[in-house]
This record gives C-alpha cells, sequence and structure tokens, in this order.
C-alpha cells in the first residue's frame, strides 16, 4: 500500500464554538497529513445532520453524499466531548446514521474530558464492535481548559501522546487498509467475505 492510499476521516462531534475537541483534532490531522496520509475532515457543527430516521434518512441527499466520503475511508478519528459519561448527541447521531461502510475499518476516539473519558470511549467501541470495525488497543483523552486553552495545546504531554497516536494509526490502520481490500477482493473465508458483492 503507498504513502498516498491510507485515507482518515477525522469527525469533530462538538457543536462548541470553541471547542477543545476540534483544536486537538486539527493538529492529528496536521500530524497525519504529515505522514503521507489523506484527510477527510467533519465538523458535525457545519454539516449538521438531521436526527437520524430508519424510514427516510438513506434516502436524503447530504448523508448519501456523506456515505460516499465515509465509504473512501480506511479509518475514523472520532473527537467528541465528555456529557455526562457519554460522546456527545451530535456523534451519537453520525454513528447511528452509518453502520454498513464501517465494517473492516479502524475506529479511534479522543475525549475532551475532565473524568478521563473512559465511559465515553466504551460507548465509541461498542459502537465499533456492532459494526464489525477494529480499534485501537487505547485512545487518547485531554482536559479543556488544561491541556487545551485559546485554541492551541498548552501541554506538550498532550501532543507528544497525540504524535505516538497518530504514528500508531497510521501504521496499524494501513495493515488493516490494506487486509480489508485484499479479503474483499480474494475467495479466503472471514468476516469480510459478506461484504464481497456490496
Amino acid at each position: 500500500m503507498s504513502q498516498q492510499e491510507h485515507r482518515i476521516m477525522l469527525v469533530s462531534g462538538s457543536l462548541r464554538a470553541s471547542s477543545a475537541t476540534r483544536v486537538v483534532l486539527q493538529r492529528g490531522r496536521e500530524m497525519f497529513e504529515e505522514l503521507g496520509c489523506q484527510t477527510d475532515w467533519v465538523d458535525l457543527a457545519v454539516e449538521r445532520l438531521a436526527i437520524f430516521n430508519p424510514d427516510s434518512s438513506a434516502r436524503e441527499q447530504q448523508v448519501q453524499e456523506l456515505r460516499s466520503r465515509i465509504v473512501r475511508a480506511d479509518t475514523f478519528v472520532l473527537g467528541t466531548p465528555d456529557y455526562h459519561g457519554g460522546m456527545s448527541g451530535g456523534l451519537k447521531n453520525f454513528l447511528d446514521h452509518f453502520w454498513h461502510e464501517f465494517s473492516g475499518k479502524l475506529f479511534v476516539p479522543l475525549v475532551a474530558s475532565h473524568e478521563k473519558g473512559l465511559t465515553v470511549v466504551d460507548q465509541v467501541l461498542t459502537v465499533a464492535r456492532q459494526c464489525y470495525a477494529w480499534s485501537l488497543p487505547y485512545s487518547l483523552s485531554f482536559v479543556d481548559g488544561k491541556d487545551v486553552r485559546d485554541g492551541k495545546i498548552m501541554e506538550p504531554r498532550l501532543d507528544q501522546r497525540l504524535a505516538m497516536l497518530a504514528r500508531d494509526v497510521n501504521v496499524y490502520g494501513r495493515l488493516l487498509a490494506a487486509q480489508r481490500a485484499s479479503d474483499l477482493t480474494g475467495t479466503d473465508p472471514g468476516f469480510l467475505a459478506a461484504r464481497r458483492h456490496d
């Protein structure tokens, strides 16, 4: 797989204007691009999705256009604030619209939280499991007002942890994307065999 073929979609699940989540995701995007990844940016404060309705959402033009971008992505870096121990409603709604498209791809949660965001990470990983997606064995959390302030990353250790995550996402996301492509075009048995004719 060439350096240009790892496609990462970064999704900001915060609707807040001065969002720490957005700051960290944007810094991550810079790091991914320095590593040769292609990135796609979905800011749910801008690309507002209607509340998921299983009877009608699939026919909406905005959903169809976003679906085509999601199909092209190999890895999803999902940023969200911790709201009462859960992911934001915006991110949950985004995930509700799509599931089939996530199969065999990599999920990476980033959480703005004063409590380490562990329950939020668990929720994102539960969605990953239900959608037959992979995940890193760790996640990244940060504190608004401490690690991130005034639109900047203030804590050098956060930048270092983000650089480690970018490296691991690139390495393992690339491996998974190559194997997924092989599984979809091959004849070996495996859970992706069910997706071969989609």
